[in-house]
């Protein structure tokens, strides 16, 4: 019987590895054509991993809850055809499936392997190489450099990958709350009426100062829920943009009536023709991407001491998940798309992120965010930004006002659709007078719609 190695496919420019969340598929277990064999997850979504061939599944080269990376042999399939050599999944080819959240509870236990477990690679400290994010996470967690070099790595040639760092972490903190634990007062039938205080003990140092927890205060009739992966992920990463970006708000109020009497007056004939709806977050999406080309060192990254000034401008717009998690798809070279094109992106994106169906190259590489608060009724809002970027802009809902309008004959007063638009920006490299004119110009090509403007 020949045997096909089944690969852990590419799944986008920037994605170099995957953790095996859970086998499909089991030694001995029937394989169809195109049937998914293993779940699989990235910093953003969970994804399955199809088999190209129909056969026997001999072999599962990765347990769960372990990381692989792109290109590794990931099962071995037997297949019928006598005639065909050992074959290779191509490492190039994009992961083309449908993806599904999983929460804590649907990860089973690490399986057993039937052959021995392999062994990490090790280098000599001096030689080892350490990626920016490794290095990055190493700087804010403080972990010292002799820490780092004890680290065991699983990836290429052993190096040390952004999971054995964050297992690392988990390690050490629970032993720390091992300790904590041990000196803690134990406490026991404690009624209905009675709560319950647990006090950290004093930190010791500065590191110990910047991880302790604050007090936990427990009663009977509280719930205690399990942050799922993805919440876990969210979390770490906007604690991380706020240790890492001093973040600063401006905040304009813009006069969006020819907008809205515009969309109200084409809405119908281009959901006819299109057979789609077109919302407003296209048009928001097309005024961002005018004012970045007007601001390119609004749409920057940090580097250390380096800026990176983006060519492309990417645009991510956070959505919400059915589970109530947040995701941010990406619009790639959103400012080369006409509105038409920008409200199909927006409509699939947020139609697929919706029914878990997101890709991992949907979600990278996005060099500004727009999150839409006004959908959930919103005025205003300061949201934190999505690393490595430096802005994200939050717009409210659009509410009817009373406002002063400036006519030939004198001002007046009229009812006009008002909406607040907040963008939060990373002091290290945007200045208030950058960020302010930035929001302003958005605000300025959002007032000055084209009513008459064809679509």
């Amino acid at each position: 019987m020949a045997t096909f190695n089944l690969q852990l496919p590419r799944m986008g420019e920037s994605v170099s590895e995957a953790t095996v969340i859970k086998w499909l598929k089991h030694p001995g277990d029937h394989v169809e054509e195109d049937e998914p064999v293993l779940e699989i997850a990235t910093d953003k979504v969970d994804s399955d991993v199809p088999s190209p061939v129909a056969g026997i599944l001999k072999e599962q080269r990765f347990a769960e809850n372990t990381v692989a990376q792109v290109g590794d042999v990931v099962a071995i399939i037997e297949v019928a055809d006598e005639n065909s050599d050992t074959t290779d999944r191509p490492a190039e080819q994009p992961l083309e499936t449908t993806t599904e959240e999983h929460t804590a509870h649907d990860i089973p236990g690490i399986a057993q392997l039937a052959e021995p477990e392999r062994q990490p690679h090790t280098q000599a400290p001096d030689s080892r190489f350490y990626s920016p994010l490794v290095k990055n996470i190493a700087a804010e967690e403080g972990i010292t450099s002799e820490e780092l070099d004890k680290i065991v790595g699983t990836g290429n040639e052993g190096r040390v990958t952004k999971q054995d760092v964050l297992n690392y972490l988990e390690t050490k903190k629970a032993a720390r709350h091992q300790a904590q634990n041990e000196r803690k007062t134990q406490v026991s039938d404690v009624s209905a009426q009675t709560q319950t205080v647990i006090p950290d003990p004093l930190p010791t140092s500065k590191q110990d100062w910047h991880h302790q927890e604050p007090t936990l205060v427990l009663s009977p009739q509280d719930e205690i829920i399990e942050m799922d992966r993805m919440r876990r992920l969210i979390a770490d990463h906007m604690v991380r943009s706020v240790q890492t970006s001093p973040h600063v708000c401006s905040f304009v109020e813009a006069d969006v009536t020819n907008l809205v009497n515009w969309r109200n007056k084409v809405k119908d004939a281009y959901e006819k023709r299109e057979g789609e709806k077109i919302t407003f977050t296209p048009i928001f999406i097309e005024a961002v991407s005018k004012a970045l080309k007007d601001f390119p060192m609004v749409n920057v990254s940090v580097n250390g001491t380096q800026i990176i000034k983006k060519r492309h401008i990417n645009i991510g717009m956070a959505a919400a998940l059915p589970s109530g998690n947040l995701i941010v798809p990406v619009i790639k070279n959103a400012d080369q798309l006409s509105l038409v094109g920008l409200s199909k992106a927006v409509n699939d994106l947020a139609n697929r992120a919706r029914a878990n169906r997101l890709k991992p190259d949907d979600t990278q590489d996005g060099t500004f965010t727009l999150t839409n608060i006004g959908a959930f009724g919103n005025i205003m809002g300061t949201p934190i930004i999505n690393q490595p970027q430096v802005a994200i802009l939050a717009v409210g809902t659009i509410t009817k006002k009373p406002a002063v309008i400036e006519t030939a004959y004198g001002d007046m007063i009229g009812i006009r659709h008002m909406m607040y638009l907040s963008l939060s920006y990373d002091h290290r490299v945007v200045d208030g007078a950058l960020g302010g004119r930035f929001v302003k110009r958005v605000a300025d090509y959002l007032e000055n719609w084209d009513v008459n403007r064809e679509i």
